[in-house]
């Protein structure tokens, strides 16, 4: 094998490598897929439990490795991976909360997230001819430290939300919230500063 054909190998990415760096990845990939039928089963388990639960730390700590002690998430819960989620101290997510982590999901410290949000990383092509294919780009959110989220709100592939703001109930957020705000709607728009 020539030193170019070395090179190369090892320069190319594979599905699960480019799905963390927002280029475009087959969901069908069997890493991914074989990450995801993991999630499931560790989610499915969480289902069956409460907070007091005996097991109901081992499992989310297998689910979201690093998760701090501190940080509580209330079942049921749902994500594809578990590990793209990076978790802050005294964060806490309410029931039903979607975290769809193909790119990572940064979450602060003391963040609410209130019942039923739902946080996309994956974004679709926007050619139809392309959306038949197994295939898609996942962009990273972050949410920033104090941070409340209302009930049902969703956020959108790539957007980040800053320190200390308060997104209003059932808002859709698809642009970047900076610091101190609260937004609000469908497209959600910031309606006042907070500081």
């Amino acid at each position: 094998m020539s030193n170019f054909t070395t090179k190369k190998k090892k320069m190319m990415k594979t599905e699960f490598e480019k799905m963390r760096t927002e280029e475009r990845y087959s969901f069908a990939d069997p890493e991914i897929v074989a990450s995801i039928a993991h999630a499931i089963d560790l989610c499915r388990q969480l289902q069956t439990m409460t907070l007091t639960d005996g097991h109901y730390r081992d499992v989310i700590e297998q689910l979201i490795p690093g998760i701090p002690k501190s940080a509580t998430i209330c079942p049921p819960f749902h994500c594809d991976h578990g590990h793209g989620i990076v978790m802050g101290e005294h964060t806490f997510l309410n029931y039903n909360c979607t975290i769809l982590d193909g790119a990572y999901v940064r979450i602060g410290h003391h963040v609410l997230i209130g019942p039923n949000c739902q946080l996309y990383t994956p974004q679709h092509p926007m050619n139809y001819l392309e959306r038949r294919l197994p295939q898609e780009v996942s962009h990273p959110i972050s949410i920033g430290d104090d941070t409340w989220l209302g009930g049902g709100v969703i956020v959108c592939p790539g957007v980040t939300i800053g320190k200390r703001c308060i997104i209003g109930a059932g808002s859709v957020v698809v642009h970047d919230i900076p610091d101190d705000c609260l937004a609000v709607g469908n497209p959600a728009v910031i309606k006042k500063r907070l500081r």
